[in-house]
Parts: C-alpha cells; structure tokens; sequence
C-alpha cells in the first residue's frame, strides 16, 4: 500500500487535510437489536472531535441513534488512486444536538455549508415543524492508518 510519508509523522495533519477536503463522510450506526447500517452524510466538523449532519429524525441512522447512539464514521476521499488514499476513522458516540447547544453548533454547519457556496442554515432551519435536525456525533478515539494499516491516533 502506497500512504504518504506524513501519516507517521503528523497523523493530524494528514487528518486535517482528509476532512477538510471532504464533503460526504460514512456514518455506521445500528439499531436496538443490533442490525448495522451505513449511510453516506453530508457533514460539518469542528476540531477534528465533532461531526454535524442535518438529517429527518425518521431516517433509519436517525432512528438507530435514538435507540443505540455508539457509532462509527469514515471519512476519506475516492477520487485517489488505490492504495494511495488516507481516511480518517472515529469512534463515539452521536445523537440530535441539545437546543441548549444548538447555536453554537449550527454555526459550525452553516460555516462549512455557505463557506462551500451552499445554502445558509440557521436554527429554525432544524427545529419546530422544519424537517431536519442537526445531528452531531462526538469522538472518543479518532485515528488514520500506516502503511501496515495499523490505526495510528490523531487526538
């Protein structure tokens, strides 16, 4: 396998590149009996720590985050070669943003969103009777791989 040469020596900043590049990240979740399920997001990321997606709260990952909020999220660029692609995987856990952090928090999406030349989102945008909500999973362990595809820590 063919991975650059920084990995090893600056595992945050290959991280940072990957997510700061990216739009779309996969998020694993499952429901209460166990079932997985993979789903690709539209995402926002603050710190490298926390992810933010707008979902409908009916939405199967929705659903089994409200039953088991453990989840796993890959993030990665598929437009490389083979063999030459860096991805940046988390662990943590997710669920709906509380209101009592919601701005601080919407601020983060909106930024990546109108910084993209994308529609503005603000908190009526994800509460009430609107469709969505903002979603964040928080990590516990955030890694990328070696060239060994051993998991190397980025936090």
């Amino acid at each position: 396998m063919n991975m650059p040469t920084d990995v090893n020596a600056a595992p945050a900043d290959a991280a940072r590149r990957v997510v700061d590049a990216a739009s779309y990240l996969t998020i694993a979740t499952a429901d209460a009996a166990g079932t997985p399920w993979a789903t690709p997001v539209w995402f926002a990321e603050h710190e490298l720590r926390e992810y933010y997606w707008v979902s409908r709260p009916e939405t199967r990952h929705s659903q089994n985050l409200a039953a088991r909020p453990e989840v796993a999220l890959a993030v990665f660029d598929s437009t490389v070669a083979v063999g030459s692609a860096i991805a940046v995987y988390v662990e943590g856990t997710a669920g709906e943003v509380p209101s009592a952090e919601l701005e601080a928090a919407i601020a983060v999406y909106d930024a990546k969103s109108t910084g993209r030349g994308l529609r503005r989102w603000s908190a009526s945008d994800v509460t009430g009777e609107a469709p969505f909500r903002l979603f964040r999973a928080t990590a516990t362990q955030v890694y990328v791989l070696d060239e060994h595809e051993r998991r190397v820590p980025v936090l």
